[in-house]
């Protein structure tokens, strides 16, 4: 499958998501407050990713993440709102790159770059079947 017959630069994708307590570094085990996880800023990152390709992949096709290299750049409270984006930068082969950004209500929170590969779901199921055998 030609992805970039499905996915171009340019495409963008927005969330808003509410940090919750099971957001929290505290929470989540990377730190002791009760702010937003960088695991979490992460996820949310990769899930804003992973339903824009969702969105215009043919049935039997998803994706996943390879590659992430983010900046937590600011605390985000308990209760806060989270606004989350990411853009196609560029399609090489079955590799999808973004960039992704966070925003709180007050201030940008995050930014990086994330890479998802395109994978036939089958295929991908298959193989770890195979690997699932073998333990």
């Amino acid at each position: 499958m030609n992805v970039s017959n499905y996915i171009n630069a340019g495409m963008k994708e927005e969330m808003t998501l509410q940090v919750e307590e099971q957001h929290t570094a505290a929470h989540v085990g990377s730190g002791s407050l009760r702010v937003l996880a960088t695991p979490m800023m992460i996820a949310f990152m990769e899930r804003v990713a992973r339903d824009l390709l969702a969105r215009h992949l043919p049935h039997g096709y998803s994706s996943v993440g390879v590659h992430i290299d983010v900046r937590h750049l600011a605390p985000t409270p308990l209760g806060s709102t989270v606004r989350v984006q990411c853009e196609v930068l560029d399609v090489e082969g079955s590799e999808v790159n973004f960039a992704v950004h966070a925003w709180d209500s007050v201030e940008q929170v995050g930014d990086g770059k994330h890479q998802r590969v395109v994978i036939n779901e089958e295929r991908f199921l298959n193989r770890v079947n195979a690997k699932a055998a073998l333990t």
